[in-house]
């Protein structure tokens, strides 16, 4: 996986497994990180980039949750169709909601319901 050979976690307020999410999100939504590849497995990203297991864990968890890839059991984690569609732009306006959100202590229900409002009243 190409996207994360030259990155490396930086310092500072965001934590590292969201900047891991990000990274892999952006390269899915790019295309660099094609439907179907298989990413590393949770220890190699791990090792890969000097991360804790349970953090890489948690990386892929959250994908999967956004339904851009697929763990397989045994056959690993795989880029699913979905992840290719959803728009970069889109991708780094969640992003920065997220983040902002998390700043300011907002819990994740109180984000999605205004993220539900705001798609209700468009």
């Amino acid at each position: 996986m190409s996207i994360l050979e030259d990155f490396s976690p930086s310092e500072g307020g965001e934590p590292p497994y969201r900047q891991v999410r990000r990274a892999i999100a952006a390269g899915i939504a790019s295309g660099e990180i094609a439907v179907g590849e298989k990413l590393p497995s949770v220890r190699a990203l791990a090792a890969q980039l000097g991360l804790a297991a349970n953090t890489a864990a948690k990386v892929y968890k959250e994908l999967e949750e956004a339904g851009l890839v697929q763990t397989r059991g045994r056959n690993g984690t795989v880029v699913t169709g979905r992840g290719a569609s959803v728009p970069a732009k889109v991708l780094g306006a969640v992003e920065r909601l997220a983040q902002l959100a998390h700043e300011a202590g907002m819990e994740d229900d109180a984000v999605l319901g205004l993220v539900r409002a705001a798609l209700a009243g468009r």
